[in-house]
């Protein structure tokens, strides 16, 4: 009995003594709405785990940590886009992300300053950490650079450009499915569910008006959208990913072919050319009569 009650109490000052944990998952429960944004979440941490495991043969030191730093500037980019553009998720969702570090508060707060809105990561600003007190590569606008540094990369991060303007860098900073806009590529999915909710009701309901069997004849397209497409989260169709990048930059389909991103300055500049050209036509109109 007496070592019974040593044993005990042994274990009870332990447990008091033991410090409390300060790392790994909460336990508090996300908020309401997470469940929103959690299939995409879970998937991209399912890519981290992933591209962490892959072997880095052939690789540069640096090239092998790219995957990381952009799946996690996508993690990012897709909260803040649903919380500040899209307006699909609370505030506490956001700081929920944030709060366990699924979400960079860092460059969430750069891309609210003008000229940073498509920043790839704040350690590309820090002149420390380059030579000469300068900044990388991709911050350099594409119509600045010189021939040989039109392609240019940037070594820690991958980004092929990230400053803002016209003829800046791609729409796409890192020219592979990690610079896509997945909550604009989700809202999409969305929309085209619910076009080809309605579709389908209206033929079904014309076709037993007229007496005749419905059928569902769907394209290879297709299989871009629906609860579990093919490509998963990203876009894997190059009609999903104009339809993505329209939500995101505005404008058609078939705006900016070169895939430059345009300014809300240069929009308001070709807006003023047509109505000045609209008032010179009227002025010689009116000479006329």
């Amino acid at each position: 009995l007496l070592l019974v009650a040593i044993a005990v109490c042994s274990k009870v000052v332990v447990d008091t003594m033991a410090p409390k944990r300060k790392w790994g998952k909460h336990n508090k429960p996300p908020p309401d709405g997470y469940d929103y944004i959690e299939p995409v979440m879970r998937a991209l941490e399912n890519e981290l785990r992933d591209k962490v495991k892959e072997s880095n043969a052939g690789k540069r030191n640096t090239e092998s940590m790219w995957p990381v730093l952009q799946i996690q500037h996508q993690r990012t980019r897709y909260v803040y886009d649903m919380h500040y553009i899209h307006h699909k998720i609370s505030k506490a969702v956001l700081d929920y992300c944030v709060k366990n570090k699924t979400a960079d508060a860092a460059l969430m707060a750069k891309w609210k300053k003008s000229g940073y809105e498509r920043l790839c990561s704040t350690y590309v600003i820090n002149p420390a950490n380059y030579k000469f007190g300068t900044t990388s590569i991709c911050r350099v606008p594409h119509t600045q650079r010189s021939a040989e540094l039109k392609f240019a990369q940037d070594p820690t991060t991958g980004c092929m450009g990230c400053a803002s303007g016209k003829g800046a860098g791609p729409k796409n900073i890192f020219g592979n499915k990690y610079g896509q806009r997945l909550a604009a590529v989700q809202i999409a999915r969305e929309q085209r569910m619910e076009a080809v909710a309605k579709e389908e009701s209206e033929a079904a309901a014309k076709a037993a008006g007229a007496g005749d069997s419905f059928t569902n004849e769907s394209s290879d397209d297709d299989d871009d959208y629906g609860p579990t497409p093919v490509a998963g989260v990203w876009a894997g169709s190059d009609k999903l990913q104009k339809r993505s990048e329209a939500l995101t930059f505005g404008g058609g389909d078939d705006d900016d072919a070169d895939g430059d991103v345009e300014t809300d300055d240069e929009e308001d500049g070709v807006d003023g050319a047509i109505d000045s050209g609209k008032s010179c036509a009227k002025k010689v109109k009116s000479d006329i009569a």
